[in-house]
């Protein structure tokens, strides 16, 4: 059975909102807590992928508190911190790490109009000093009360939304798939509409089906595949 028109049209409403731009990596944020809070964040500002490194090569695992969000956002996860600072800077991103430090710059007062990736470090000890030698631009949130930093959830948080009100504000939040290639934007949809069926392309190794308007199937698929959706 197809997806719903309705669903389609949903599952088209967000993706057209989606920044491949904006993005977070989370060096040894582990608690399932708070990874499940920061992908929550990321896809209400509409964060595209996130990106994390973990101890030991484990795999980046949620609570309910994501909500589900991480079928939404996809998390990379990365063996260290030199292949995922050279995978984000290899598309450009600039790298905004969070750290109390000398010559810290106060968030506000930065541009997150340009790709942009918020690195922030684990709960307890923030980010490693050899992370942030590698950092584009140290930046801090400031506190006005006796703790000197946010949980790390609630600081990902604030610093999304302070990206997306500054893309808000200069009129380049997109609002029509822009915030994607074409290419990008066709291969989500199919794969948010008809994850079973991408995942049997993949495996096979052949291209996604197009889609109607109406996010109908319009290829003849074999028996077997139909069941899958």
């Amino acid at each position: 059975m197809p997806v719903l028109t309705k669903r389609f049209l949903k599952l088209q409403s967000v993706l057209n909102r989606r920044m491949a731009d904006l993005t977070v990596l989370l060096e040894h944020v582990e608690k399932p807590h708070n990874l499940s809070a920061i992908l929550r964040s990321c896809d209400a500002v509409g964060v595209l992928e996130a990106n994390a490194i973990n101890n030991h090569g484990k795999t980046s695992t949620f609570n309910s508190t994501a909500q589900g969000s991480q079928k939404w956002v996809k998390v990379h996860d990365h063996k260290d911190i030199y292949t995922a600072t050279k995978h984000l800077k290899n598309q450009g991103f600039t790298l905004f790490g969070t750290s109390i430090e000398k010559g810290s710059l106060d968030y506000r007062k930065c541009d997150f109009k340009v790709p942009t990736a918020f690195v922030l470090g684990a709960e307890k000890w923030g980010l490693d000093n050899k992370t942030i030698k590698m950092m584009d631009e140290i930046i801090y949130i400031p506190m006005r009360g006796m703790v000197q930093s946010l949980n790390v959830s609630v600081a990902a948080a604030t610093l999304l939304f302070e990206a997306l009100r500054q893309r808000q504000e200069a009129g380049i939040a997109p609002q029509h798939g822009e915030g994607l290639s074409k290419s990008l934007y066709t291969k989500m949809i199919f794969e948010w509409a008809y994850p079973e069926v991408a995942r049997w392309c993949n495996e096979v190794g052949r291209d996604y089906p197009s889609l109607d308007s109406q996010g109908v199937i319009t290829e003849n698929l074999p028996r077997t595949i139909k069941m899958r959706y």
